[in-house]
């Protein structure tokens, strides 16, 4: 028995099974790549989904965690705290924002969005403004609030009665959100650009149009930005390439680069009705995940990591261009940045399994949208490695399903045999 299947035996037994069944065992990292519990290595361009952007087990990142685990690890938020004081000033000099409210992941700080907005409107407003517009395909959370959020039924099924107060609009359709609003609207919730939803981004002239929609009728934009910020997109922020600011941000995964945090962003004036009391958390903004994510945010400035990565973006798309040429089953590759996302006329789930099997981590997500999230360090060689396992991988199941398509085609053959096999 090998290490990998004792693993996956002791998973069996002890832990809940909503992630399924997953065949492969990580257990070092080290920059772009990965190695499993047999020694086998992987370049991995999921990053944890957009977590370690600069890499696994950064040595700035390590340095700032090993020194703070052995200084302080927790203390209240009744007390001041130097670490977070210090990442919240970084945070709101690289964007809109004047304050900072820190949780332990983006499911939190999303809720805590949520809750800023319906206290701003009623304290600014009255009490029957309440209503927040997200879009549909949208992802915002596990907790009962943000899967309300979510504009997918997928996600929400099963747990219903869901939160009041959540309509849903099509993205890049300001006419949609125009339609949604209610005189009970008080905010609009969109990701610049949708990772779940198939690494969709929002379209520029729809978010200025949006940003307009807003001011006329006295609501809040808010951005979530967990999967989309932190420099993957081509500047620090998403919402700065598209050239649109909100009044409320929300970040998490690659702010601690794989040490858990949240953010949560906005202006002097909607931070001030959080009085002492109205929300707050017992880890968040604790001393060890602010020192990790001061050192991610100062790694990105002093590296001009989001320069690299709008950068490297461009070279990764030509790559997977001239990789693909000829290939009639891509739609489209799109996204922003390295955050990357290929259509195809197909499933993604085999060609997600085969290229793991080439030595390549990457998933599906919308069933037929391969998405890429690799590190924002990674080297052009590893971008050219890439490209190519995908092509092949493509070229492979093309080849697959046009045998597939002629075996079914053939007179007397009948579906239970032409479909015999493993087609997605």
């Amino acid at each position: 028995m090998t290490d990998m299947q004792g693993l996956r035996e002791l998973a069996d037994k002890v832990v809940m099974p909503n992630y399924g069944k997953r065949d492969i065992t990580l257990v070092r990292g080290e920059g772009s790549r990965v190695w499993d519990a047999d020694g086998r290595e992987y370049l991995d361009f999921l990053s944890g989904i957009s977590v370690n952007s600069l890499g696994h087990c950064h040595p700035a990142v390590v340095k700032a965690i090993q020194e703070q685990a052995a200084t302080l690890m927790h203390c209240s938020n009744l007390y001041l705290i130097p670490q977070q004081l210090r990442l919240a000033e970084r945070l709101t000099s690289l964007c809109f924002a004047d304050r900072c409210f820190f949780a332990n992941s983006g499911a939190e700080v999303n809720e805590g969005a949520i809750k800023l907005a319906r206290l701003y409107s009623k304290k600014t407003y009255g009490d029957n403004r309440y209503e927040i517009i997200t879009a549909t395909n949208s992802f915002h959370g596990r907790t009962l609030a943000t899967l309300t959020a979510t504009g997918q039924e997928k996600v929400q099924k099963g747990f219903e009665p869901l939160v009041e107060g959540f309509r849903y609009a099509a993205l890049n359709n300001i006419e949609s959100f125009k339609t949604a609003i209610t005189p009970k609207t008080c905010a609009i919730m969109i990701e610049p650009v949708q990772g779940e939803g198939g690494v969709t981004p929002a379209a520029p002239e729809f978010l200025a149009a949006l940003r307009k929609l807003c001011d006329d009728h006295n609501l809040l934009l808010i951005f979530d930005e967990i999967q989309c910020g932190m420099a993957r997109c081509g500047k620090f922020f998403a919402h700065q390439v598209l050239g649109v600011e909100p009044d409320i941000m929300t970040l998490a995964k690659a702010l601690g680069n794989g040490f858990p945090i949240g953010a949560l962003l906005t202006t002097d004036k909607i931070a001030g009705v959080l009085e002492a009391g109205t929300h707050g958390s017992t880890f968040g903004g604790n001393p060890l995940a602010c020192a990790a994510a001061l050192a991610v945010v100062d790694t990105m400035v002093a590296e001009k990591i989001p320069d690299r990565a709008g950068r490297m973006g461009k070279y990764f798309r030509q790559k997977l261009e001239s990789a693909f040429a000829g290939l009639d089953t891509i739609s489209t590759i799109r996204g922003l940045g390295l955050m990357v996302g290929i259509q195809l006329t197909h499933s993604g789930v085999n060609a997600v399994k085969e290229c793991a099997k080439r030595g390549l981590l990457i998933n599906c997500t919308m069933g037929d949208v391969l998405r890429i999230l690799p590190p924002l360090t990674a080297t052009e060689a590893e971008f050219d490695r890439a490209a190519t396992i995908i092509a092949e991988v493509l070229r492979e199941e093309k080849t697959r399903l046009s045998a597939e398509e002629a075996e079914h085609s053939q007179p007397g053959k009948t579906p239970a045999t032409a479909t015999t096999g493993t087609r997605p």
